[in-house]
């Protein structure tokens, strides 16, 4: 399948500039996640992964979460690029969003920053936000990248993207 990067403008990355295999890379933006009055993430001090087609997913360090809404949960996966995540759920007010979160315990040597940083999916929290920016989660539902407008796409996720 042929896809035509959107050419970025002023300020902006195109997604496919980025690598493959993804790296990871120190981001001193503000990222925020708000959810029911809870500020779950509070950070200018995360890491942000970036792979050809995705939009970055954003890793927050322990210290800058509200790790009394964390609890861990029992699914795993596996990245070729990073190894293995363990997921984690947020509860707030009793809600339970599932296996909302992952982290890499032990990454791989190139994503050793990685460990222990927890990313979350955008959806369905209330505010997801980079620089004050709210952000729009990556289509599809199972890639946990942020959309901000300074960076374009077409994004991986979206109908027909499944071999990019």
């Amino acid at each position: 399948m042929s896809v035509t990067p959107i050419v970025p403008g002023p300020g902006q990355e195109s997604v496919w500039a980025f690598p493959r295999p993804a790296i990871a890379q120190a981001f001193a933006g503000h990222v925020e996640i708000v959810h029911a009055g809870h500020h779950l993430v509070d950070t200018r001090a995360s890491v942000r992964t970036l792979e050809t087609s995705h939009p970055p997913s954003y890793y927050i360090p322990p210290a800058d979460i509200d790790m009394s809404l964390i609890r861990s949960s029992k699914r795993t996966s596996f990245c070729e690029w990073k190894g293995v995540a363990t997921y984690v759920d947020v509860v707030i007010d009793g809600r339970v969003f599932a296996d909302i979160g992952w982290r890499y315990a032990d990454p791989t040597p190139g994503f050793a920053r990685l460990r222990d940083h927890i990313a979350f999916y955008a959806d369905p929290f209330d505010e997801c936000r980079v620089d004050g920016e709210r952000v729009t989660p990556q289509p599809g539902g199972f890639y946990g990248g942020w959309i901000t407008s300074r960076v374009t796409g077409p994004f991986k996720g979206v109908p027909g993207s499944r071999f990019w």
